[in-house]
């Protein structure tokens, strides 16, 4: 089971799409979105720890999305 809730991945399909999702594709939506965050972290943490520093920065964070858009 995924640590983000269902609740919270049906409110925001539903105030961004107005659309409804059922609870099985709200978690699955959640398993995947939960993967993904788990592949960001490891690069802002990889990144931050190359560029000296010990928390992560937005910039971590927007690396991260340009280099997945190589």
């Amino acid at each position: 089971m995924a640590k983000i809730s269902r609740k919270a991945i049906k409110e925001l399909v539903k105030s961004h799409f107005r659309a409804r999702i059922t609870d099985s594709g709200a978690e699955s939506m959640a398993e995947i979105l939960e993967k993904e965050a788990e592949r960001m972290s490891a690069f802002a943490v990889y990144n931050a720890k190359k560029k000296g520093r010990g928390k992560i920065t937005k910039k971590d964070i927007e690396e991260y999305v340009i280099k997945k858009g190589d």
